[in-house]
Parts: structure tokens; C-alpha cells; sequence
């Protein structure tokens, strides 16, 4: 087993849209996914680029991504880094790829200085839960996401 890790390219997108409409029906939300390789593209080609993402290939095969941002602690006055999405093929589960992909992101948060590294796990997703907790990942207790979106958001904005 060959595993490798690269940063996306534009050329990548439709690999990375192929990957984010697996983890879409993965999340029981099949229909949910509007971005296309079109704006993938587009966003990875722009300065700066409002994502990054690696890719990790077994054999050369594409098995798995992590999509991630930059955020900022205000309180710690540092960046961090904000995993998004990570996927893996359920073929490709067990093989260390999820392992490798965090270690991966971890290491460029170290890199840079980074305070924390954080992301959101659905509260069902037991296996994603268990695999975090092996890893030395904690909840955050006391926290709930909020979120404006579509009609909501566009009311705020006027």
C-alpha cells in the first residue's frame, strides 16, 4: 500500500466534488450539495483562495480529502486551523488514511503557529466520534453552533 498526500489544484476539483457528494450522502443530505467543479475551480485558482484541501491517494487512486480554513483566536491571539469536511472512501477505511490526513493538517498547524485545530462531527456519526477520541480529540461541552443561511441571512444583510 502506497499512501500519498497532496494540496489540491484546480485541476482537482472534480475529485473533490465527486468526494464532497459521497460525504453528502454519507450525512443523509444527497441533495444537498450547490457547489460544482465549476466554482471549485474558481475558488482554488483564486489569490488568496477561500479553502485549501489535500488529497490522499492509495496506489494513485484517490481515496480521501480534507477540506480546511484558517480561523483566529481572539482570546489566544493566535490562527487556527478549521477542518471542514474530511472524507474517506468507505473502501479505504481502516487503512490509516483518516489518521494520515489529520497528522497531516496537525503538522501545518504546528507549522504556523496555530493555537487550536478544531472541526463539527454530527452527534450520531459514532464511528468519526470514536476514531476523534483515539486520536486525543475532546468535545466541546458548553458550545452550540448557530448558523444564518439563505432567506435568514439575507434578511440580516439589509
Amino acid at each position: 500500500m502506497n499512501l500519498t498526500l497532496h494540496d489540491a489544484t484546480p485541476d482537482d476539483a472534480p475529485t473533490l466534488l465527486r468526494f464532497i457528494r459521497e460525504l453528502a450522502a454519507y450525512e443523509r443530505e444527497p441533495d444537498a450539495v450547490e457547489a460544482t467543479e465549476a466554482s471549485l475551480r474558481a475558488q482554488l485558482e483564486a489569490r488568496p483562495p477561500p479553502f485549501a484541501s489535500l488529497i490522499a491517494r492509495l496506489d494513485g487512486a484517490p481515496v480521501g480529502f480534507a477540506l480546511y480554513f484558517h480561523n483566529y483566536s481572539t482570546w489566544r491571539g493566535r490562527p487556527g486551523l478549521y477542518l471542514e469536511d474530511l472524507f474517506v472512501t468507505p473502501a479505504a477505511r481502516g487503512r490509516g488514511v483518516g489518521r494520515a490526513l489529520l497528522q497531516a493538517l496537525a503538522r501545518r498547524a504546528v507549522a504556523l503557529g496555530c493555537a487550536r485545530m478544531e472541526w463539527s462531527v454530527l452527534d450520531w456519526n459514532t464511528p468519526a466520534i470514536d476514531f476523534y477520541r483515539a486520536l486525543g480529540a475532546q468535545p466541546m461541552t458548553g458550545w452550540t453552533t448557530w448558523r444564518l443561511t439563505d432567506a435568514a441571512l439575507a434578511a440580516l444583510a439589509d
